[in-house]
């Protein structure tokens, strides 16, 4: 397990009054200046609670949306301020820009303790290209660096690594390393059986983390628009359904070395198919092999539910990625509920990541039942893809 260097390392007492770059995931969804989720903000309180406590001055700096280098009042970081101040009970003063001369004041007038915001750093195109006269212009104001933004940890830019080249004095926050920790339990000795359920729309996307645990599953679950490509690797007809008929020899491959391995393999053996997507006229529930003509396959269907439950409850450690079905459209959540609703009473460790699947976890009400919900969707895959996370491999120790 990779080893980071943690808030200890940066002796808490001594940043008293000194400014803190604090490099926090607030990518959150907005409506009319208003935040809709506000998970990654809470997710961020306990490390930024502490630094506050040590006097630190901390200048938070995130990302949201794509704004493609363009400063763009649709995603501005003012929204998140405000929320961040009702959940910390104290102002969050909030700079319109995140280096220059907003960011050198708000970091001068900050008090001890005191909590700022700064504006989004996609504003500028140096940030995603890691431009190092935009690493340093960000680092200026601050004195020590701390990450806690995991979601943004599989990508190399100016806030993940750049800015670090300037900020000798760096560390970790608590949300990361608690992820590092986590993830890390599926690489190393999982509890067994060690299963894992992948849904989502497409293969592609997890294939290098689908190769990755592979090896080391005992059972292995597969749903939503991903399991019709292996459903059709099976020869079954999927009729109208999506399938990614490209990768349809590699799920051939995939299901030939699960059975080499004698992972056990469970694909949906009912689906609820429509006649359309925007506005069904007919909603039925099938055999997988019997589609009729036509249909769209939007769903896991009961038996399937039930078979998916059944094995997680089983499972000394579980790892879930992506919905069963059409999530976001109901009635064809009723599978990613379900099984979100089986992963609480799961006796092992379990471990949901990806957006849509932690908002299903969230929706049934059984988040706090689950061993740890991942603020990370694509950076647990490549994590579990076995892959270095330059803004993980930034923080180790030596």
């Amino acid at each position: 397990m990779t080893r980071l260097l943690e808030l200890e390392d940066l002796d808490l007492p001594t940043l008293r009054d000194l400014p803190v770059l604090v490099r926090v995931d607030f990518n959150v969804p907005m409506k009319e200046g208003r935040v809709l989720d506000d998970t990654r903000l809470v997710e961020a309180l306990p490390t930024l609670r502490e630094l506050a406590a040590a006097g630190a001055k901390l200048l938070l700096c995130s990302h949201c949306g794509r704004p493609k280098g363009e400063r763009n009042p649709k995603y501005s970081l003012a929204p998140a301020a405000e929320r961040l101040a009702e959940l910390l009970g104290a102002p969050v003063p909030f700079a319109a820009d995140c280096v220059g001369e907003p960011a050198a004041r708000l970091a001068e007038e900050l008090p001890a303790g005191g909590v700022g915001l700064l504006e989004n750093l996609r504003f500028h195109a140096g940030e995603e290209k890691n431009d190092p006269d935009f690493a340093r212009a960000l680092a200026a104001p601050a004195r020590a660096y701390v990450d806690d933004a995991f979601g943004s940890a599989h990508r190399a830019h100016a806030s993940t690594v750049g800015a670090l080249a300037y900020l000798p004095r760096k560390a970790a926050g608590r949300l990361l390393v608690r992820e590092v920790a986590a993830l890390s339990r599926l690489l190393g000795e999982p509890e067994r059986p060690f299963a894992a359920i992948l849904g989502g729309a497409k293969i592609e996307g997890k294939i290098d983390t689908l190769e990755n645990l592979l090896p080391r599953l005992d059972l292995l679950m597969v749903g939503g628009g991903m399991a019709n490509t292996f459903l059709a690797a099976h020869g079954y007809d999927l009729a109208a359904s999506l399938v990614e008929r490209e990768r349809l020899e590699l799920a051939g491959d995939l299901l030939a070395r699960a059975a080499e391995r004698g992972v056990e393999l469970l694909l949906p053996t009912d689906l609820v198919v429509a006649d359309a997507f925007d506005a069904p006229g007919e909603i039925r529930t099938v055999p997988a092999d019997q589609i009729p003509a036509g249909f769209l396959a939007l769903d896991i269907g009961p038996e399937t539910r039930a078979a998916f439950a059944a094995a997680a409850a089983r499972a000394g450690t579980l790892f879930w990625n992506g919905p069963l079905g059409v999530f976001e459209k109901p009635p064809f959540d009723a599978g990613t509920r379900a099984l979100a609703e089986a992963l609480a009473g799961c006796p092992g460790f379990t471990l949901v990541g990806g957006g849509e699947t932690v908002a299903a976890i969230h929706q049934a009400g059984v988040a706090d039942r689950i061993g740890h919900v991942s603020t990370g969707g694509g950076a647990s895959l490549e994590f579990l893809a076995g892959r270095e996370l330059p803004g993980v491999a930034a923080l180790a120790r030596s």
